[in-house]
């Protein structure tokens, strides 16, 4: 009898992971351990922890922390995983991983290689310019705007480069620049330019040469004016 209880014990004791990962996780650019990481995600949410913490996935793994954190951020990057926010009955907001985007690739595997190619120099740029790693959630930040909003990389590209000229380098003020575009019906880089130049020569009329001379930044759109 004991036997069998034991026997029953393990057999609840099973997580659900397609034949196909393991199968194709080489094709999708993944290495044993960088798969270990995701296994262990998988294994998290399904226990009903939708976000464990780094020490929670190292506590099973050989690497640590910082090891795993970066793992993390490459498999963000590669959109094979993604954050979310959820809001629960009493309006709170908390942060929750998904796997959704290994799934629709591992069984939807056509993805160009040049939007690929595109969208990882694209965080090469931002983090070049950041002078460090960019962090999940705002890899999570580019991505929505890629996959999401449908912003071409070249014009976030164009919004990164404002945001550098205005020395405001942060995503928000990225975010409301892209937004404010969007709402132009500002989709390509020329016409960014064109509205930043159509700006400028209206300030231009309202503004003392001596304030032009002191504002050499006034040349470029400032899309949050009057904004710290």
């Amino acid at each position: 009898m004991k036997k069998q209880q034991n026997y029953q014990d393990v057999l609840y004791d099973q997580i659900t992971i397609p034949n196909k990962l393991f199968l194709s996780y080489k094709g999708l650019g993944l290495n044993e351990t960088e798969l270990m990481v995701i296994l262990l995600i998988h294994r998290s949410i399904s226990k009903g922890n939708s976000f464990p913490t780094l020490e929670e996935l190292t506590s099973n793994l050989t690497i640590d922390e910082k090891e795993c954190s970066m793992i993390l951020r490459k498999l963000i990057q590669k959109n094979l995983l993604k954050i979310e926010r959820t809001e629960n009955s009493q309006h709170q907001l908390s942060e929750v991983y998904s796997l959704e985007p290994l799934w629709e690739k591992l069984y939807q595997p056509e993805v160009p290689v040049k939007k690929e190619t595109e969208d990882g120099s694209l965080f090469i740029l931002f983090e070049q310019e950041f002078g460090r790693p960019l962090s999940p959630f705002e890899i999570e930040t580019v991505n929505v705007w890629l996959d999401e909003d449908e912003i071409s990389p070249a014009l976030i590209k164009a919004a990164l480069r404002e945001s550098v000229l205005m020395a405001k380098l942060n995503f928000k003020y990225m975010d409301r620049i892209l937004r404010e575009w969007k709402k132009k019906g500002i989709h390509t880089v020329e016409q960014a330019r064109l509205a930043s130049k159509k700006f400028h020569d209206n300030q231009a009329t309202k503004q003392t040469s001596a304030v032009n001379k002191k504002r050499d930044t006034s040349f470029y759109y400032n899309w949050l004016e009057g904004e710290d």
